[in-house]
């Protein structure tokens, strides 16, 4: 890193600042474009990026597609010269093609977690996008490192650590959710993910930048996180309560209005915990309700609409919509802290101050 820039091979970010990727409809083209006017590296969530095209419950893929287009499109009109990219999940039906029509729209950077991104350099090719897998233990950098280096004789150009507090789904366990949840207990994963990085680095001759996520939500916990060796932070649930979030404002006041006690581990319908707001909606699922859904839109592979909950996408786009006491409402561990809407740049001066 040379100042407070953020160097990923030949692209460079002016501050070291990733927005979280955040699906549905919650980080789209201004969000992405604002954080990337704000010398950060803006993310555009694919999470059934489509939901408002108009033929989404007839042609969800294609929705989707050409939604990644528009979005990318938007948040490059905001941010001309800025470091635009996509989150994309593994567990995405179309990851693949999903994959190629981010690189397509320009993507400077392709984020990609919620399973192993083992085949990422091969769905990539020989674009010139950045790759960045996201991991939460030392067990599954060792996994994609490994692998890449293996079989594809790479590294990846970032790696993303995403922590217990962080929003939406979480990559552990609801054990070692528990032993995380120890103060100071994550900090030794980090620092065994990052021993095997400088490992890696030596081995293959090249620099591999971290990015720490997961309950980074002012300046103290950023500076903790440079402490601990991160090159970077992801921060998703700050972003939230921007003016430019493209959420619907009454989702943003879900978080402003939130208590401490209102977050909780929750279980998503496709078996992964996750961290939400307990909101009426939750609170049926918790009580062992099952929810009505639409015909499925085939999002996730791991989900099976006949023994399902509730669905991921119906209840994900309610958020998105504002229809808050019918939506999950992912968030991170510390969104009760919001007390009103601010600008992404009063978010990105007040998690860096000194540092910039």
């Amino acid at each position: 890193m040379d100042g407070h820039k953020l160097k990923i091979g030949n692209i460079e970010a002016a501050v070291p600042v990733i927005q979280g990727g955040m699906g549905v409809g919650v980080s789209l083209g201004n969000l992405a474009g604002a954080v990337a006017k704000a010398g950060g590296i803006g993310v555009i969530s694919a999470a059934q990026i489509g939901f408002r095209e108009p033929d989404f419950d007839t042609d969800t893929k294609a929705a989707n597609l050409r939604a990644i287009r528009k979005e990318y499109e938007k948040a490059r009109k905001i941010a001309p010269k800025g470091v635009i990219g996509f989150n994309l999940m593994v567990a995405m039906r179309h990851y693949d093609e999903y994959v190629q029509a981010a690189i397509e729209a320009g993507a400077d950077i392709i984020i990609s977690g919620a399973g192993l991104p083992t085949e990422l350099p091969k769905i990539a090719g020989d674009s010139d996008v950045k790759l960045a897998p996201v991991v939460s233990t030392e067990k599954s950098a060792r996994v994609i490192l490994k692998y890449w280096g293996k079989k594809y004789g790479r590294m990846p150009d970032l790696l993303v650590i995403e922590g217990p507090k962080a929003g939406g789904h979480l990559g552990f366990t609801r054990e070692q959710l528990k032993e995380y949840g120890k103060d100071g207990s994550y900090d030794q994963e980090i620092h065994r993910i990052l021993d095997l990085v400088k490992m890696y680095e030596e081995q293959y001759q090249c620099r591999i930048p971290a990015a720490l996520g997961g309950g980074i939500e002012n300046h103290e916990q950023a500076m903790h996180a440079f402490s601990l060796g991160a090159d970077a932070i992801q921060v998703g649930t700050r972003f939230v309560t921007t003016e430019e979030c493209d959420a619907d404002i009454r989702y943003k006041e879900a978080y402003i209005q939130a208590e401490k006690e209102d977050i909780a581990i929750v279980k998503s319908p496709v078996g992964m915990p996750g961290r939400a707001i307990v909101n009426p909606f939750m609170k049926k699922v918790m009580a062992g309700e099952k929810i009505p859904h639409s015909p499925c839109h085939h999002c996730l592979h791991s989900c099976h609409p006949a023994e399902i909950p509730y669905c991921i996408t119906d209840a994900l786009i309610h958020a998105a919509k504002g229809e808050v006491d019918e939506a999950l409402l992912f968030c991170g561990a510390y969104a009760y802290k919001a007390k009103r809407l601010e600008t992404v740049k009063e978010v990105v001066d007040s998690l860096l101050a000194e540092r910039v």
